[in-house]
C-alpha cells in the first residue's frame, strides 16, 4: 500500500516537510509506503474554466506539479495526504490553484481513497486551512482519517515543526487512523 503526500509549501525542507516526515515514518511501521510530491517555488496556474479536461481527461495547463500528482494516481496510491503551511488564514494559494485543478480533473482517480489534512501555522488560521483542505475531499467523496484533536503543527522558524510534542503526537495518531482506513477500505 502506498499514500501520497503533498507537501504544499514552496520550502523543500522547511516544517511542513517535518511534518510529513513524521507521519511518513508512522505510516512506514504500518507498512505503507509514501510518495512526497513538493509544488516548489514555480509559478502554478490556476482553473479557468477553460473545461478541456473533460474533453481530454487531464488539465489543459503543464506545470510539472499537476503531472507528478497525475502519474502518482495513475501507478495506484491508496490514500492522500495535503499540508500546507498557513498563510493569512488559509492554505498557500499555489496550492489551492494546483488542487482546484486536480480535484476538478481527476476526481474520479481520487473516489473512495482515504485522505487526512495537516496545517503548519505560527499561532492562527490552522482550523480554516483544514477546512479548506477537507473540502477537496469532501467534493471527491474521500473519507477523512482523523486523530483525537486536530492535525495542526505549530511552528514559525525552521525546524520548530519537531519541538511542537503535541502536534507530532497527533500526527502520529492521525498516521495510525489514515493506515487502519486503508486496511479496512482496501478492496
Amino acid at each position: 500500500m502506498k499514500a501520497l503526500l503533498i507537501n504544499g509549501s514552496p520550502r523543500h525542507n522547511g516544517n511542513t516537510s517535518a511534518a510529513l516526515g513524521e507521519l511518513a515514518a508512522t505510516l512506514s511501521q504500518h507498512g505503507i509506503d509514501t510518495q512526497t510530491i513538493h509544488i516548489g517555488q514555480q509559478p502554478v496556474q490556476g482553473c479557468v474554466a477553460c473545461a478541456m479536461c473533460g474533453r481530454t481527461g487531464r488539465c489543459t495547463f503543464r506545470d510539472e506539479p499537476y503531472y507528478r500528482i497525475l502519474r502518482a494516481l495513475k501507478d495506484g496510491i491508496d490514500a492522500v495526504v495535503i499540508a500546507s503551511p498557513v498563510y493569512y488564514g488559509g492554505p498557500n494559494g499555489s496550492l489551492c490553484a494546483l488542487l482546484d485543478r486536480v480535484f476538478y480533473s481527476l476526481a474520479h482517480l481520487l473516489r473512495h481513497k482515504p485522505a487526512a489534512s495537516i496545517a503548519v501555522c505560527r499561532r492562527s488560521g490552522a482550523t480554516t486551512t483544514l477546512a479548506r483542505l477537507n473540502n477537496y475531499f469532501q467534493s471527491a467523496s474521500m473519507p477523512i482519517a482523523s486523530s483525537s484533536h486536530l492535525s495542526v503543527i505549530h511552528a514559525h522558524t525552521t525546524d520548530q515543526a519537531l519541538q511542537d510534542s503535541d502536534g507530532i503526537d497527533n500526527l502520529r495518531q492521525l498516521a495510525h487512523e489514515l493506515a487502519w482506513m486503508m486496511t479496512s477500505l482496501k478492496p
